[in-house]
């Protein structure tokens, strides 16, 4: 049995208008699917869904006994396969939950947890880029990791460690490229001072600037000296 007991109750009608109402009661909707079988409409608790997510250190690999109010299939396990949630709260909209076969692997994303600071960043002053922060992996349900962990103690600039990198648990196959970048260490950016082409085709500029007022006050006393004249 899994650690966690998700409870749903089977779900009639489908549109907005219904979905809105199941929120207002505290519910969302939600869908059941896989392992051969016709998708199976359901409301849950979005709370409670949350805090086993939070609670559990499988975060959204997290396997649930599915509970469905009024029915007894026997041992049903799902994953949590799709959250979708509203773009400016985050509140959860809708789950997607994929029942699984506890004897044939799935693919899922892992975390990836580096360990350590380089010393490329702590001892040279560079920045750390982690480009690739979750992992395609295939595995039997009860073998997901809850994270890979990295090692970056060793990386000085210009170091890079790749996928390649990542040791893997008994049971787990690689689903990414192996040579795709996890994370590297760069040199901090440093601005550019202007060139001595630059700056020097700067200096006419300001002698012409400098110059034009000279060249005003010579002609005016020219003028004047004519008026004196005359």
């Amino acid at each position: 049995m899994a650690e966690n007991v998700l409870k749903v109750a089977p779900r009639d009608g489908r549109g907005k208008g219904l979905a809105r109402k199941m929120r207002v009661a505290g519910r969302i909707p939600g869908v059941v699917y896989g392992r051969g079988k016709d998708s199976e409409p359901v409301s849950l608790d979005p709370r409670l869904l949350e805090r086993a997510i939070q609670k559990s250190e499988a975060g959204v690999n997290t396997l649930f006994d599915l509970d469905v109010e009024g029915a007894s299939d026997g041992e049903r396990v799902v994953l949590v396969k799709e959250l979708q949630r509203e773009p400016a709260s985050g509140r959860l909209l809708h789950a997607d939950l994929y029942e699984v076969d506890l004897t044939a692997t799935v693919e899922v994303e892992v975390p990836i947890n580096l360990e350590g600071t380089p010393k490329g960043v702590s001892l040279e002053g560079g920045i750390m880029d982690f480009a690739l922060r979750a992992l395609r992996v295939e595995c039997l349900p009860r073998a997901i990791p809850d994270e890979l962990a990295l090692d970056v103690t060793g990386l000085s600039i210009g170091d890079s460690l790749h996928v390649s990198d990542i040791s893997l648990p008994e049971g787990v196959s690689l689903r990414d490229d192996e040579e795709i970048s996890v994370v590297s260490v760069v040199a901090p950016r440093v601005e550019e001072e202007p060139t001595a082409e630059a700056a020097e085709g700067e200096e006419p500029a300001e002698g012409e600037a400098a110059a034009a007022p000279a060249e005003a006050d010579a002609d005016k006393a020219e003028g004047g000296e004519a008026k004196e004249g005359d």
